[in-house]
């Protein structure tokens, strides 16, 4: 229990006053002045105090000592268990359960609250990605454009350049036929000036040798016919070397000497004694001698006319 004493205003005496200690925050000594009336006895009230009074507040075993706390500090203790003993009475529960609903309402609410910020929030930011995406679709969408042009400009090149090989492939064509046919036209001329050169180079050994006429027209014919292929075969051969001589001499050498063998062996049969052999070597000098002048002879013409510029060699395009 502690004791409190206290002055009025009007009277020097001190008047104990009855307090319990729970409703004093700290038991230390403490000065507190209250307004009092002198003429009734203190009773502390919700509604203030009347009067002056000042009051020592120390517990049982202390002195008086000041007290650092504040009226206010000692008022709001006061207040505090005012309050407890207010809200521990029956007749205040229903009220404190209202208070704590309401206290459950307003947290509810601003969860709610929270939650309604936040969907908000996503809301917002969904709009957001809406509107990227939707920038983003129309960028796709000029990409693609862009593409489907460039397509476009890609299938229209392939197609003017397959035109323009088709032209190029259909003139190479023609050209090509047409070379072939001139080709072939200048191997006739080539025949043709190889075989007349060729028959009248033969002309004097075929009187020589004919004993007949038809021997002679015989003899004449085949050496037109053996120069006219020997014409052909010297204009592919010697191709654009008009200057090899190795070739040229080689090439109607050939001819002659195979043309000579075959006349000998035309012949009269070889008979197994020296005079035969002989006979047979010696006729086979001249006719090989005699056909390869016919054949040099047309090789000397063609070389002149391929010089001359009245037969063109092959091939004729470089």
């Amino acid at each position: 229990m502690l004791e409190l004493r206290g002055s009025a205003t009007g009277s020097g005496e001190d008047q104990p006053l009855a307090m319990h200690p729970t409703s004093v925050p700290h038991l230390r000594p403490l000065v507190l002045r209250f307004p009092v009336n002198p003429r009734r006895s203190w009773i502390p009230t919700s509604a203030g105090f009347s009067g002056s009074q000042l009051l020592l507040v120390r517990s049982s075993g202390e002195t008086a000592e000041p007290s650092p706390r504040t009226p206010k500090e000692a008022v709001a203790g006061l207040l505090g268990h005012r309050v407890e003993d207010l809200l521990k009475r029956e007749e205040n529960r229903p009220l404190l359960e209202g208070l704590k609903e309401a206290s459950r309402r307003v947290e509810r609410a601003r969860m709610a609250l929270a939650d309604i910020v936040g969907q908000e929030t996503e809301a917002l930011r969904a709009k957001q990605l809406v509107i990227q995406l939707q920038s983003r679709e129309s960028e796709i969408a000029e990409t693609q454009k862009q593409i489907l042009t460039a397509k476009a400009k890609v299938e229209e090149a392939k197609r003017a350049v397959s035109s323009n090989m088709d032209e190029e492939n259909s003139e190479f064509l023609r050209d090509e036929a047409k070379t072939k046919q001139i080709e072939r036209f200048e191997s006739i001329k080539a025949a043709s000036v190889s075989s007349l050169v060729g028959a009248f180079s033969s002309l004097p050994i075929s009187m020589y040798e004919a004993t007949s006429f038809t021997q002679l027209a015989l003899h004449t014919v085949i050496v037109f016919l053996s120069t006219a292929l020997f014409g052909v075969t010297y204009r592919y051969t010697i191709r654009r070397d008009l200057n090899n001589l190795h070739l040229k001499t080689g090439t109607s050498a050939a001819f002659g000497f195979i043309k000579g063998l075959a006349e000998l062996e035309a012949g009269r049969p070889l008979e197994l004694n020296i005079g035969s052999f002989l006979s047979h070597s010696i006729d086979g000098v001249v006719l090989i001698s005699e056909n390869m002048f016919v054949f040099l002879a047309s090789a000397i013409a063609l070389d002149f006319c391929f010089k001359m510029r009245f037969l063109s060699p092959f091939p004729m395009k470089e």
